[in-house]
């Protein structure tokens, strides 16, 4: 799909709050199959029957989600090197989603494994923990919530 026909595609949509980024993208990516599906595709599980394992979804939810992640330009059907089936990809929009994935991974685990827990953690090429998160602004100040706005921006015609 390119960029121009999945304007086209999103400027179809019913968005839950048009003016806002966040809802938008909640819209496209927010429930929780969207974002597993993209995490697995992250780590290289490619097929419908391997993404069905490993998330244990129904095959008509499984179904559906892949094909708006599709339509909306997160992923690419693909023909595998086989020849035999398709395989479902990351697109440049879908890599995109890495930081999204990894900030709420990180946040999950603060907030949602009790203390000495078990989980996974995510190790970069060199075997060490990614480090945490944190936005600075351009002089090197780290952002949060009590020290930004959202200001709206004009279109011109």
């Amino acid at each position: 799909m390119t960029s121009q026909s999945a304007s086209l595609e999103l400027a179809s949509e019913r968005w839950t709050d048009p003016e806002c980024p966040v809802a938008r993208a909640l819209d496209l990516v927010g429930d929780r199959w969207s974002l597993l599906i993209v995490r697995d595709a992250m780590d290289g599980v490619r097929t419908f029957t391997d993404l069905q394992r490993s998330l244990g979804v129904a095959r008509n939810i499984l179904s559906d989600r892949l094909r708006r992640l599709v339509a909306h330009g997160i992923l690419a059907r693909e023909i595998a090197p086989s020849g035999k089936r398709q395989e479902y990809v990351l697109t440049e929009a879908g890599h995109d989603l890495f930081t999204t994935v990894l900030a709420l991974r990180q946040w999950g685990e603060r907030h949602a494994f009790a203390p000495g827990e078990s989980h996974s953690v995510l190790l970069d090429d060199t075997a060490a923990v990614v480090p945490e998160l944190q936005p600075a602004s351009h002089g090197g100040q780290s952002l949060t919530d009590r020290n930004t706005r959202v200001q709206k921006v004009e279109t011109r015609p």
